[in-house]
């Protein structure tokens, strides 16, 4: 999702000799492979998207595969990235790097603060790890290598898998399937009352690419949109969006994870950049995506 937001970007604002692989033709979980692409391909700049992501049940559920499967992402990409002379990167973490229960609007400098949501620390560690591992890269060899920590990220090209999706992709094809089937009602898990705050992914983008092309050397920047709603506010929001009137059911026995995470981005504010999309437009248009690939697919 992120990969794909960040290539239209970039298309869109003229930079033509972009370098990318899928999956299939480069497994970032081979060192080898990975550093030896690197050297023959010799970026001018790296952006660090890939990550093995998942909602509460698939952060629960495969602790150990989030945490060595991003940890050997990061590791394999970053050190190979200064062993082929590449002097600037942007790693992309997440807004679950900050403690659980840190003041809100949660600041850059609350890192390490308290204890993390015991129900993603395995993600979250291996993200701290890799800005950390930047912060080293910096600090030692002199690279510009910075670290970019997004809130909810939404949007074409999401995981709608219902196993392993996050919270709006997950609600967003459940409330889809509810129209389509007259279903009277729609189970939400949790309480319905954290609060999260939601980012369109092409608002990520802009701000990776505004951020590249600053002369920042280094940092930790948060990215969002600056406000939050709950659980059971989105829901509502995407009915509106879909057009389903059943209603609603939350199953308490489900976990709610983190109260709320609202990220204060008064540093990418000061650099110039906000998000343009509100809530409800980026629903939109990813539900309009969303609608779109299941026709093509029929």
């Amino acid at each position: 999702m992120v990969g794909s937001a960040l290539v239209s970007g970039l298309n869109n604002r003229g930079y033509q000799n972009l370098i990318t692989r899928t999956r299939q033709q480069l497994d970032l979980l081979d060192q080898a492979a990975v550093h030896s692409f690197l050297k023959l391909a010799k970026p001018d700049y790296i952006f660090l998207a890939a990550a093995k992501v998942g909602g509460i049940h698939a952060n629960n559920t495969y602790p150990a595969d989030f945490l060595y499967q991003n940890l050997a992402i990061e590791n394999n990409i970053i050190h190979g990235a200064f062993e082929a002379g590449v002097q600037q990167l942007m790693f992309l973490g997440s807004s679950c790097i900050y403690p659980r229960d840190c003041p809100q609007p949660i600041r850059e400098e609350y890192l390490l603060s308290g204890p993390l949501e015991q129900t993603n620390e395995a993600y979250a560690i291996a993200k701290i790890a890799g800005l950390k591992l930047c912060e080293a890269y910096n600090r030692q060899h002199g690279t510009r290598y910075l670290s970019v920590m997004p809130t909810n990220l939404y949007g074409p090209n999401d995981n709608f898998d219902l196993a392993t999706s996050h919270v709006l992709p997950a609600l967003l094809r459940k409330i889809h399937e509810a129209k389509t089937s007259k279903s009277a009602a729609v189970t939400v898990w949790g309480s319905g009352s954290p609060l999260r705050e939601f980012l369109h992914v092409d608002d990520m983008a802009d701000a990776c690419i505004h951020l590249m092309e600053l002369d920042t050397r280094s940092g930790l920047f948060n990215v969002g949109l600056g406000s939050d709603v709950s659980i059971k506010d989105l829901a509502e929001t995407i009915m509106r969006v879909v057009g389903f009137a059943g209603k609603l059911e939350f199953d308490r026995s489900k976990p709610d994870g983190t109260p709320r995470k609202l990220l204060d981005v008064s540093r990418m504010s000061a650099l110039g950049w906000r998000a343009k999309r509100t809530l409800e437009d980026g629903i939109r248009d990813t539900y309009n995506w969303y609608v779109r690939q299941a026709f093509e697919s029929a």
